[in-house]
């Protein structure tokens, strides 16, 4: 085998990992194409099909992802429970694991110590560091937090065992219910296997992918990029630029017309009283993220092309900069006023929270003005350098 493959690192192969990935992708490649031949596919089969891909999936990204690793949400009991036993379902190991390699990929983003670090190539990124073990496995020491979760660490202990069956016993009987042998064999094969392979490549992609193809309208400081394509292949997970720029906001798909289905059924879950304490970026952070890369996008231009603009525009984009620095350091001063004061709120000093909320709000009027006013002229350079 060394000799046909001599570039493969067959002394890191993960043979656990690999065996399972390469056996389910034959699997539906081969078997699951001959069941759909022999039976066809009835409309149980699809139905069960879509809810076991819908519950797995998004017990990834709204679990796993968005409450577990980055605590964008609390959640109930249920919500906690229903995310771990299907997302192991997914077989992308425990939460506990799953979101130690999460945030380390955060705290290390395209650097060596990022777990699928895109530099290394996109097959690595994609399912390599999975099957490869190329370096010794870091501790497990950045999730405190979960340690203290009992039911993480439930589903950490038994992890193997609720996956077999919420992945492949549960649904084979569910369709022996429905209709006996040759129903519970196409479960198996449907919503068991090849749901795993869809579900683990939908997965994969936020790490390949969606570091890979689209823009990086919030910050170029990492390969991470948005993409409306890649969002309507991952539950919302493809506005991933803005995702690592903000990485606690529950939302990532933060635009009203942007495919995000995850941070609609967090959403849902919070109108339901199922989950509380949603984080959100405030907009005017947001916009100042936008401002600052089309900033330095333009410095960048001006520079590789040794561009001069001229005096009046070079001076209407610096008194806007400026302008909009000063409306920022107010705001920022105004919003840590206001937030000190709501968290002493009393009774006895809501007059003066409701001045400080009135100064909070005529500040980021001012600096939405100066927002405006900095696009303008940056919108006057870009034509001057046409």
């Amino acid at each position: 085998m060394t000799r046909l493959f001599p570039r493969i690192p067959w002394h890191a192969v993960s043979w656990k990992n690999s065996s399972f990935l390469i056996a389910t992708l034959l699997l539906t490649l081969t078997v699951v194409p001959w069941y759909l031949w022999t039976h066809g596919l009835s409309l149980f089969q699809g139905l069960l099909f879509v809810g076991f891909f819908i519950a797995t999936g998004l017990s990834i990204t709204l679990g796993y992802h968005r409450l577990f690793s980055h605590m964008s949400f609390k959640a109930s009991w249920p919500v906690r429970f229903g995310t771990l036993f299907f997302g192991a379902g997914a077989f992308e190991n425990s939460a506990y694991v799953w979101s130690a390699d999460h945030r380390r990929h955060h705290k290390y983003v395209d650097h060596e110590d990022d777990p699928y670090n895109i530099n290394r190539g996109f097959f690595h990124a994609h399912m390599g560091w999975v099957m490869f073990k190329l370096a010794p496995e870091p501790p497990i020491d950045n999730v405190p937090d979960l340690e203290k979760d009992s039911l993480v660490m439930w589903q950490h202990r038994n992890y193997v065992s609720i996956a077999i069956f919420a992945s492949f016993i549960l649904p084979a009987l569910i369709g022996y219910a429905w209709g006996g042998v040759s129903e519970a064999l196409g479960a198996f094969l449907l919503a068991g296997v090849a749901r795993v392979v869809c579900v683990q490549h939908m997965t994969f992609f936020i790490n390949s992918l969606c570091h890979t193809l689209g823009s990086r309208p919030y910050s170029s400081r990492c390969t991470a990029r948005d993409s409306a394509i890649m969002a309507f292949f991952t539950f919302g997970e493809g506005y991933h630029n803005f995702h690592h720029e903000f990485q606690h906001d529950y939302r990532n798909g933060v635009k009203p017309w942007q495919f995000d289905p995850t941070k609609w059924s967090i959403w849902c879950l919070n109108k339901l009283g199922l989950v509380r304490g949603l984080r959100r970026v405030p907009a005017e952070r947001i916009l100042l993220a936008e401002v600052a890369e089309k900033q330095r996008q333009l410095d960048e231009t001006l520079q590789n092309r040794s561009i001069t603009l001229a005096e009046q525009v070079r001076v209407r984009l610096h008194t806007a900069h400026e302008q909009l620095q000063h409306a920022t350091q107010v705001w920022e001063a105004k919003k840590a006023e206001y937030g000190r004061a709501m968290e002493q709120k009393l009774a006895a000093s809501r007059q003066r929270v409701a001045a400080l909320k009135q100064e909070f709000d005529q500040a980021s009027d001012r600096l939405r003005a100066a927002i405006d006013h900095w696009h303008q002229a940056h919108q006057l350079a870009r034509a001057s350098m046409a």
